[in-house]
């Protein structure tokens, strides 16, 4: 699959916003202290990466009921779904300068992860966390997700790398005062 960059402005995928605030104390913390054990860009992105899918549980998983959906309100409260798992990872790698895109997947929910640059190609990754039957992996040499869609069930990955959280996303984690509330109103499709 052809990722499409929503803009073609590279800069677009370093920016800090709203979701993506790696401009913030907490994210620039945590951006340092990963980056001490990283020998290269490419090994900071996969310290971090393993960072976001192993030491914040996503919210499904671990039964919590809170809502987050901005980078520094994940790493500060340690939860958070796929989407705001992805504004963790974004907001790390941006802080070190590695371009990073959000991008998603349909299945009976809108998926999202992310898309690193490296090499002067997209990389898609899926920090959402691993679990029985749940094996994503960081990996510029083929992709390693945690799902993978099925054509037969309308299921596809949507090709699109978005340099800011989609507005139906974004809309949905910022409307939902809790997370039993958010699995009700989930987008279905971008």
């Amino acid at each position: 699959m052809e990722l499409i960059q929503n803009t073609p402005d590279l800069s677009a995928y370093l920016a800090p916003g709203e979701a993506i605030d790696h401009e913030h104390p907490l994210v620039w913390e945590t951006a340092a202290r990963l980056a001490r054990d990283a020998a290269d860009s490419y090994a900071y992105a996969r310290l971090a990466f393993e960072f976001v899918r192993d030491t914040i549980p996503h919210s499904q998983d671990s039964g919590d009921p809170r809502v987050t959906w901005r980078a520094s309100d994940v790493l500060e409260q340690g939860t958070g779904i796929c989407y705001a798992k992805a504004h963790a990872l974004a907001a790390l790698l941006r802080a070190e300068d590695i371009p990073t895109a959000l991008c998603y997947q349909k299945f009976d929910v809108v998926h999202g992860l992310v898309a690193v640059r490296f090499n002067g190609a997209w990389h898609r990754q899926d920090p959402r966390g691993n679990k029985p039957g749940v094996d994503a992996q960081f990996s510029l040499d083929g992709e390693r997700l945690a799902f993978a869609p099925d054509p037969e069930f309308n299921e596809l990955d949507y090709p699109v790398l978005y340099a800011e959280p989609h507005p139906v996303v974004l809309n949905a984690l910022k409307a939902a005062p809790d997370r039993p509330h958010l699995w009700k109103t989930l987008p279905t499709a971008l």
